[in-house]
């Protein structure tokens, strides 16, 4: 690409997407909020991957109805808050597998089962 291209490039994504407009936005509630939350759904991915023999039921069943409750109300308010739907979405989807884990651990395997996935977990220690 030639020099002045590249600069037009330049200039045009500049008056497109930083402009006082975006940096009043960044600097709100309706920005950062949602960019603090993702650690909740960051945590949960993460933990996907951890041992089912310590995830939580109760914490778990309650972060689904969180994000549920939050991702309606992402699409309430006015304007539409969508980096807080996607935050809370992906929160869903990641407590969902936590809970699908916790069920099948708890309900669906047996004894013996049970005592595999302890002895996996201890191994791994």
């Amino acid at each position: 690409m030639s020099q002045p291209v590249q600069r037009a490039a330049a200039r045009s994504f500049i008056q497109k997407y930083i402009n006082k407009e975006t940096l009043k936005y960044v600097f709100t509630t309706h920005f950062w909020g949602p960019v603090s939350n993702f650690g909740i759904p960051i945590a949960a991915i993460y933990d996907l991957k951890k041992d089912p023999t310590v995830i939580s039921g109760p914490m778990t069943g309650a972060l689904v109805l969180y994000s549920a409750v939050f991702m309606r109300y992402a699409m309430a308010v006015t304007p539409v808050n969508y980096l807080l739907f996607g935050c809370h979405l992906v929160n869903e989807c990641a407590q969902l597998g936590q809970g699908y884990r916790f069920l099948h651990y708890n309900y669906f395997t047996d004894e013996e089962g049970r005592k595999a996935i302890e002895e996996k977990w201890k191994k791994t220690d």
